[in-house]
């Protein structure tokens, strides 16, 4: 039987947050103390949780003493200066940004791919992935364990939640002002989102790459432990609320067909194949990812431009799986240690 725990979430009022917090809750996961941590702004916020109110803290002024994990989802200045400080303490931290995923010392985990991971954390940190790379890993994992995979090229949709809720504020007030004929206003993205789409991710990098794809391309072989598998990316962001795709041609070092690349992913966790060749016969964000927590596929394919390839389309929650529910499921991982 686990005992229950001390959890502190910093970046409790934040869209991960706020979903890490439903997450906890629906999985009933067990701990004896719940800390909600926020910067000042947000301090004394009453927040209810499991029909109980709590009081958001200074994040700033708190002793993590005494906190057993912390799910950190506050962005990559926060976790840089405190993540090690709650470790320290004694807390196995969970960390959502891309701060430490590179790190040799802080291993980067999901959950259905690399769950043994969690052990080398000897600066008791571990690093929760990008979410683009999230649903790709969960889909690519059992077909690299299958036949190897040489080279992926991927073209991502990903929606305005990954940036965050003032994006998604952006797209709603845009979309409403071109539907009243006024001027569309951009002021987080460098321009219009609303019925448009960006080519971009993230920062320019001297390769002409953005920071959002090159993440794509460490953390992949990272994730599946393997540095020569070469990966193409090229991020767009589309005017969606929720729910990131893909769109992934893999080539593969031993031929696998689409039949059997399909077959193998029916069986593999935290993956469900919706992939019937007619119209609607495939997951979209908005009519499978949006509030669920698997990464769905299909467009199954085998690729007629190259002899071992395979093409599909991947969806998945961001927000979700994306985030808050791997950290959910990595902090379930380190309670099974304390068994």
């Amino acid at each position: 039987m686990t005992k229950p725990v001390t959890v502190a979430l910093v970046g409790a009022t934040g869209a991960v947050g706020e979903a890490m917090r439903s997450i906890l809750e629906e999985r009933n996961f067990p701990m004896d103390n719940l800390i909600l941590l926020a910067s000042e702004r947000s301090a004394g916020e009453a927040i209810s949780f499991a029909g109980k109110p709590y009081i958001v803290q200074d994040l700033a002024t708190f002793d993590p003493k005494g906190v057993d994990i912390a799910l950190f989802s506050a962005g990559g200045s926060v976790s840089k200066e405190y993540a090690p400080k709650f470790a320290d303490a004694g807390a196995v931290v969970i960390d959502n940004s891309s701060t430490f995923r590179n790190d040799d010392d802080v291993p980067l985990v999901v959950s259905e791919v690399n769950p043994e991971e969690i052990k080398n954390r000897p600066r008791g940190i571990i690093a929760n992935p990008n979410c683009s790379t999230m649903q790709l890993m969960v889909v690519l994992a059992p077909i690299h364990r299958k036949a190897g995979i040489e080279r992926i090229n991927i073209a991502t949709y990903q929606s305005v939640s990954g940036t965050g809720v003032k994006a998604m504020e952006e797209l709603g007030k845009q979309t409403m002002a071109l539907l009243n004929f006024q001027q569309a206003e951009s002021n987080v993205y460098p321009v219009q989102i609303a019925f448009n789409v960006i080519p971009h991710g993230g920062d320019f990098m001297d390769n002409g790459y953005t920071s959002e794809e090159m993440k794509l391309v460490w953390e992949t072989r990272k994730i599946l432990g393997d540095q020569t598998i070469q990966v193409n990316p090229t991020v767009v962001r589309v005017p969606v609320f929720y729910g990131h795709s893909e769109a992934v041609h893999i080539e593969t070092r031993d031929k696998i067909s689409a039949e059997d690349a399909r077959a193998l992913l029916e069986k593999s966790p935290g993956v469900e194949v919706v992939d019937e060749r007619e119209p609607g016969g495939y997951p979209t964000a908005v009519t499978h990812a949006s509030g669920t927590d698997p990464a769905y596929v299909g467009r199954i394919r085998d690729d007629i431009s190259h002899p071992r390839g395979l093409d599909m389309w991947i969806v998945s929650d961001n927000i979700r799986k994306g985030a808050a529910l791997n950290a959910v499921q990595i902090a379930e991982l380190v309670l099974k240690e304390r068994e």
